[in-house]
C-alpha cells in the first residue's frame, strides 16, 4: 500500500483528517465539500482512502465522459506530453486543427475556438455577441431564468439564479431574464439593444429541465425575423451526453421543421476532455472569422496536449458507439427510475431529462430523518454516499446523474437498487 493509501499518517492522525486539515488551512473555502477524500477511480467506481468503493455516477459533474483512469487518455496524455505538451496560439500545431475539425463535422460548417472550461467558453459567446452587435449599438443578451452560464463575472451576470451574484454586484449590464421555455417572454422581452438570445438545451445546475421543441424552433425562427443571434450553451448537455452530439438533436428528433435546426454559435466543455480541462465554442460560418486577431484570446487554450486528449475522447466514443449506448442505457435508466416514481409517489415527484443527464425531484418533507437547515437535495446527496454512490445536487429538491457514456445497464440498474435501499431507509 502507498504512503497515500495509508489510512494513518506517520504521526497517527487518520489520513482523511489530515487531508481535511490541510485544505482548512491552505485551500480557498470557496466550496461546500462533502466530507469525503478520493484517491483514485477506474470506470464508473471510484476510492476513498480507506479503500471504499462507490459508484460515481456523477462523474465530476458530467466531466469525466469515458469514466476514470481509462487506457486510451491514459495513452493519449502519455505519448503527447512526451512529444509536445505546450506551444502557443503565436504558432500553428496539427492537433488543434484536426480537433477543431472533428468538431466540426460533427456540428456544421464552421469554426472552433479553444479554451480552458465551460465558462470561458460561454464568455467567447457573451463577447462574439458584443462584437456582432457593436456597429449597429446593440449589446444586449436574454438568457433565461434558473439558467446557469459560468462564475466569471459576465457569467454571473447572465445566469438567470441571484444567489450566484449576492456580493458581487455590479454586474456587468446588458442581459435580461426571462421564463424558461416561454417564447413570449422573449418576445417581449427584445429592445432596440438586444443582440442574442442564450439558452441551455437542458437546464443542468437548475434541476434536469430540457427546452421544448417548440421553444427551439420558435427561438431560431424569432432571432432570424429579429436578426439575432441565437447562442447554446452545451457545457453540460452536450457532447453526446443525451444520446445526440448535442441536445437541441435529441429534443427535435422527429419534429417536422421547415429547416434544419441549428444555433449561431455553441459552447462546449465538460465531456469535452473527459476530465483534461478543456472548452471549447463552435461558431456558425456566417459569423466565424468576427473574432479577427486582437479581439479575444487564451493561454492555454488548444495545446497539443489538450487536442490529442480531445481527439483520444472522441475516437473512443466513436469506435464503441457511446452515443447509442447513451441513449439506449439512459433510456432503460430513466425507465427504471420512473418504476421507482410510481414505487414511493410520495417521495419521488418527477424523473425527468434525456440520456444520461436525469434528474430525480423529490418530495419535501417526504422523511423526518433530514434536518431543516440544508436543502433536500444536499441531504439526499449525503444519504446516497453512505449507501455507496456519488451523485450531483441540483437546486433544493433535485439530484442529477451524469455518469460516464460508457456506464452499463447493470451499472444502472445498481444504481436504482442503492437508490431505492436508500429511500427505504429514510420513510
Amino acid at each position: 500500500m502507498s504512503t497515500e493509501e495509508k489510512e494513518t499518517t506517520d504521526s497517527g492522525i487518520a489520513l482523511g483528517d489530515a487531508i481535511k486539515q490541510r485544505f482548512k488551512d491552505y485551500v480557498v473555502p470557496n466550496y461546500g465539500r462533502f466530507d469525503t477524500v478520493l484517491t483514485r477511480g477506474t470506470g464508473c467506481y471510484v476510492w476513498d482512502e480507506q479503500e471504499r468503493r462507490y459508484l460515481d455516477l456523477g462523474a465530476g459533474i458530467a466531466v469525466c465522459s469515458l469514466g476514470h483512469a481509462h487506457p486510451s487518455m491514459t495513452a493519449a496524455l502519455a505519448e503527447q506530453a512526451a512529444r509536445l505538451v505546450h506551444v502557443s496560439n503565436l504558432y500553428y500545431n496539427d492537433l488543434q486543427g484536426q480537433f477543431a475539425e472533428r468538431l466540426v463535422s460533427l456540428i456544421a460548417p464552421g469554426k472552433c475556438f479553444f479554451c480552458n472550461s465551460g465558462a470561458e467558453a460561454n464568455e467567447t459567446l457573451i463577447k462574439l455577441a458584443r462584437k456582432v452587435g457593436s456597429a449597429s449599438g446593440r449589446f444586449e443578451i436574454i438568457t433565461c431564468l434558473n439558467s446557469f452560464h459560468g462564475r466569471t463575472m459576465a457569467g454571473i451576470s447572465a445566469t438567470g439564479q441571484e444567489k450566484v451574484k449576492v456580493g458581487f454586484e455590479p454586474l456587468l449590464p446588458g442581459f435580461v431574464h426571462v421564463p424558461f421555455n416561454d417564447l413570449e417572454s422573449v418576445e417581449k422581452a427584445i429592445s432596440p439593444a438586444t443582440i442574442a438570445v442564450m439558452i441551455e438545451g437542458i437546464q443542468g445546475e437548475g434541476g434536469i429541465n430540457p427546452a421544448t421543441p417548440e421553444f427551439l424552433l420558435g427561438l431560431r425562427e424569432l432571432c432570424d425575423e429579429r436578426d439575432l443571434l441565437l447562442l447554446f450553451d452545451g457545457v453540460q448537455c452536450g457532447h453526446f451526453r443525451t444520446g445526440r452530439f448535442q441536445s437541441y438533436e435529441r429534443i427535435l428528433e422527429g419534429v417536422e421543421m421547415t429547416k434544419p435546426f441549428l444555433p449561431d454559435g455553441i459552447s462546449m466543455a465538460k465531456s469535452l476532455g473527459g476530465g483534461f480541462p478543456m472548452g471549447a465554442v463552435w461558431i456558425d460560418q456566417k459569423h466565424s472569422d468576427v473574432l479577427g486577431p486582437g479581439t479575444h484570446g487564451t493561454t492555454f487554450g488548444g495545446t497539443p496536449l489538450a487536442s490529442a486528449t480531445g481527439l483520444a475522447v472522441l475516437d473512443e466514443i466513436e469506435k464503441n458507439d457511446l452515443e447509442t449506448n447513451a441513449r439506449q442505457v439512459g433510456d432503460i435508466f430513466c425507465e427504471a427510475l420512473k418504476g421507482l416514481q410510481a414505487e414511493f409517489p410520495n417521495v419521488v415527484a418527477e424523473i425527468r431529462g434525456l440520456g444520461l443527464m436525469i434528474g430525480v425531484e423529490f418530495v419535501e418533507g417526504f422523511t423526518s430523518r433530514f434536518t431543516a437547515d440544508r436543502p433536500l437535495s444536499i441531504q439526499m446527496v449525503v444519504a446516497l454516499e453512505k449507501e455507496g454512490m456519488l451523485v450531483i445536487p441540483a437546486g433544493t429538491k433535485v439530484i442529477r446523474f451524469l455518469p460516464p457514456l460508457n456506464v452499463s445497464e447493470e451499472q444502472a440498474k445498481e444504481a436504482v437498487a442503492i437508490l431505492r435501499r436508500t429511500i427505504k431507509g429514510l420513510i
